[in-house]
């Protein structure tokens, strides 16, 4: 019954090495927020707007432990700051726990997330060089967080079969 917990910023590609990871390995993804608008049946933009953060910052806590509880294998890809709410940190160290803190630069993050901003809620409204400062200082002040993961996978310059293939080798 292990649980393998993707993690890191917003745009280091957890759903995506996630999903990869699950078809090659054959153990199912769950995307945290996709699971808690499921529950609630609002998306998080919705709970954030009508319910404010710490409603949602609640739900995510609870998510986040039914899944760690739920039975069998799986993989789950966390929100970009959900180990740094709830205490949350402390659940990636847990037994029957592997958790992988996709790590990526300033730069590539900016690269990724300013091609669609305006699908990130956070992000939609700011200047490029705002954008690139947010992240900087979001990054800065989320790292402790991150670096409670058990292993760091750089993601900076690689394909998602390099990436794939980095958690693959922690996981053998």
């Amino acid at each position: 019954m292990r649980k393998i917990i993707l993690l890191g910023y917003m745009g280091c590609g957890k759903s995506t090495i996630a999903q990869a990871l699950s078809t090659i390995i054959r153990v199912p993804f769950v995307d945290l927020d996709k699971y808690i608008e499921e529950k609630a049946s609002l998306s998080i933009n919705a709970i954030f707007e009508q319910q404010g953060e710490i409603k949602f910052r609640k739900m995510e806590h609870e998510a986040f432990v039914d899944l760690l509880n739920a039975p069998g294998d799986m993989i789950i890809g966390l929100g970009g700051g959900t180990p740094c709410y709830a205490n949350n940190h402390e659940l990636l160290n847990g037994e029957n726990v592997l958790s992988i803190y996709l790590r990526a630069s300033i730069d590539t993050l900016y690269n990724r997330l300013v091609a669609n901003k305006s699908k990130r809620p956070l992000l939609a409204s700011k200047s490029d060089a705002e954008m690139k400062e947010f992240i900087a200082v979001h990054l800065f002040e989320r790292s402790f967080y991150y670096n409670q993961a058990q292993y760091k996978v750089a993601v900076d310059g690689k394909t998602v079969d390099q990436t794939v293939s980095d958690v693959l080798a922690i996981l053998t």
